[in-house]
């Protein structure tokens, strides 16, 4: 017979069978124990004691109500002395079986690896990051191929293959960041280099967006850092015009910064470009109005673009009267803080958790 079975008879007809109180007492504490030794969590010893020691379904209450209750007068007085002792027995066996399920699984520094740790704070995406993802979602529908290229280069691909002059103010060590005890070796200064690399190695049509981090020896303020990212797009191929630049480059600015974007190409000077051009869109904080940043002229310059020089597609090996391109680049860095309205890029990498969080 189970306890739960001999719980809900009275103690006298259970005595009449044969059983004095303390054999069913003892029974009780037996069956107790043996649950109690298959318990293998905190979670596994609170359940053993609801069931044995619950106010309204414990099985020490019901054999109160079945037992005390019922006994002769003669009987009650042994009856609830075991009963008390037994309760007392119980509750003491499992507040030692909590501390138990404790202190068990800690380790030599007592510590607990079952306790859940401290909690940690999801991470956010780097703005950089988030303003890179977005242009090359613009991009890639267009049939542009993401590439990347070394940070360390030769004066040969940053300088010589895009045309500089070798008085250009950018190959001067005010600059450039050379190495030391490599020959003309260098941290480069643009991204351009991987253009004389892709065009080396492929044959056109190209279309190519390359993106990275790219260095220069200035001092550190809200708008210049000596490390920073940049992005460029270009293209190459039969028949390719001015036109096609420049609706790539306004698709791109209304998509990037509003439908309501307008664009401005004013002639400019680069090495590798001829003609070059630079770009302005409307100043994205006052729509055009004119405001403080856009220095009331309601426009904001944001890239530079042109078609590729004859002479850096034949110092990549293609043959310019066959092939033309374009080439625009900009500045990462520039561009999400003007997406996000940030007005120092030195906060973008000085790891402030609380600016990091806002975008998430």
């Amino acid at each position: 017979m189970s306890i739960a079975e001999k719980t809900g008879r009275p103690i006298a007809d259970l005595l009449r069978e044969g059983d004095s109180a303390e054999d069913l007492y003892a029974g009780l504490r037996a069956q107790f124990e043996a649950e109690l030794r298959d318990t293998r969590t905190p979670e596994h010893t609170r359940a053993l004691r609801d069931r044995w020691l619950g106010r309204r379904s414990g099985l020490l209450t019901a054999a109160n109500e079945s037992w005390l209750k019922a006994a002769a007068r003669e009987l009650k007085p042994t009856v609830g002395k075991l009963q008390n002792q037994l309760k007392r027995d119980l509750e003491a066996a499992l507040q030692n079986a909590m501390q138990g399920a404790v202190s068990e699984p800690r380790d030599e520094a007592g510590l607990d690896p079952t306790l859940p740790g401290p909690e940690r704070t999801a991470g956010a995406v780097h703005p950089v990051r988030l303003a890179l993802e977005e242009v090359l979602d613009i991009f890639r529908p267009l049939g542009y191929t993401v590439a990347e290229g070394p940070e360390i280069e030769s004066f040969f691909y940053n300088f010589e293959a895009l045309n500089f002059p070798s008085d250009h103010p950018a190959v001067d060590e005010m600059d450039t960041l050379f190495l030391a005890g490599k020959e003309r070796a260098l941290l480069r200064t643009h991204t351009s280099p991987c253009q004389i690399r892709i065009m080396e190695a492929e044959s056109p049509p190209l279309r190519y967006v390359v993106h990275g981090k790219v260095y220069r020896n200035d001092t550190p303020d809200a708008t210049h850092s000596p490390m920073f990212h940049q992005l460029e797009m270009f293209a190459v191929g039969a028949d390719i015009t001015f036109g096609d630049l420049r609706g790539t480059l306004e698709h791109f600015v209304r998509r990037f910064f509003g439908p309501s974007t307008r664009a401005r190409f004013r002639p400019s000077y680069f090495p590798f470009t001829e003609p070059s051009a630079e770009v302005d869109i409307t100043c994205p904080f006052c729509s055009g109005h004119g405001c403080r940043i856009c220095k009331q002229t309601g426009y904001i310059e944001v890239l530079g673009c042109g078609m590729i020089d004859p002479n850096v597609l034949t110092n990549a090996g293609l043959d310019h009267e066959r092939f033309q391109g374009f080439a625009a680049g900009f500045g990462l860095d520039r561009f999400a803080m003007l997406r996000y309205g940030i007005d120092d890029i030195l906060q973008m990498y000085q790891g402030d958790t609380r600016f990091l969080r806002q975008f998430r």
